[in-house]
């Protein structure tokens, strides 16, 4: 069984979702796009993170007509993985078809259950890629951060003896609400305060790896304008039972630091070339709630 389904995006929307999230990357802003040397798009465009919250909400609600929550449960497939390439941007107001094919199990030699999404911006292709539910993170998964000691202790906005960059966010219910109606879902299936009810959709506290890598770059003294960035790919794992332990005012804190393949240089640098980080959200006693590995490269050499 595949699913399509048709959205729009209004600037409001996207105002939104950045302000949610302290996003203040140009290529959002109404105001501001222009200032983007050489910036193609014409005009404002949607987040990426925005758009994978959009697919969250349509595959949950898939899982639900499919009765795969039982499924999932009775395997224990609580790490929610994500692996998406980018291959065109979506702008207010363009049709955003959304495709989610048939689900995929197989129970050796782990079970995995999988669709393959696609997502079409006025019928062009926009993002392709998979959502797989697995009982082990599919992406970083040998990260241990336990022996790093209470990372409250550590200035915000700081480089860390290990090369990380650490930023310090705290989660509330109001930002993951608009968060939510910036993505175009029903907040009321997350949070209701008559009935106390406090539940952190997935993509959220990931969307805030933009703002941390933006403010990565304005320490590295990065020129936003002459040397614009894009996502080219987000791989994501996070832990769904970590997820439901998250409460208003939990501290998050995001570890940032560029990939192996990447290490010779970092996002402010001069150098014309795509970047790769690993990007870690950890909460509580350095428990992990989301790992990523997320691919940067100059618009210049996409245009």
């Amino acid at each position: 069984m595949n699913q399509i389904s048709a959205d729009i995006f209004t600037q409001l929307h996207i105002d939104v979702a950045r302000n949610s999230t302290d996003d203040f990357n140009l290529f959002h802003d109404s105001k501001n796009w222009f200032k983007i040397q050489g910036n193609p798009f014409e005009g404002p465009i949607t987040l990426g993170f925005q758009l994978e919250s959009l697919i969250e909400g349509k595959i949950n609600a898939f899982r639900q007509l499919a009765n795969e929550q039982e499924l999932i449960k009775q395997h224990d497939l609580h790490f929610s993985n994500y692996q998406f390439t980018f291959a065109n941007v979506i702008k207010a107001g363009q049709i955003i078809e959304v495709e989610i094919k048939a689900s995929q199990f197989k129970q050796l030699p782990v079970p995995v259950l999988s669709n393959r999404i696609m997502v079409k911006s006025n019928t062009n292709l926009a993002l392709l890629g998979y959502k797989k539910e697995t009982t082990e993170p599919l992406y970083l998964p040998d990260a241990d951060f336990s022996s790093y000691g209470n990372l409250r202790q550590q200035i915000d906005r700081s480089f860390l003896s290990s090369g990380h960059f650490l930023k310090r966010k705290f989660m509330t219910t109001s930002n993951a609400k608009n968060f939510l109606c910036g993505s175009l879902r029903d907040q009321t299936e997350f949070f209701d305060e008559l009935q106390d009810k406090v539940v952190f959709p997935e993509m959220f506290p990931c969307a805030l790896l933009s703002s941390a890598l933006l403010e990565k770059a304005l320490k590295k003294r990065h020129d936003f304008e002459k040397n614009p960035m894009v996502y080219t790919s987000h791989k994501i794992s996070i832990d769904r039972h970590l997820l439901t332990r998250l409460k208003s005012n939990d501290v998050l804190h995001i570890l940032i630091k560029p990939a192996e393949s990447s290490a010779e240089h970092d996002f402010g640098e001069i150098s014309a070339t795509a970047l790769d980080y690993e990007c870690y959200g950890l909460f509580d006693n350095n428990d992990l709630l989301f790992r990523a590995l997320i691919s940067l490269t100059p618009l210049a050499l996409i245009i």
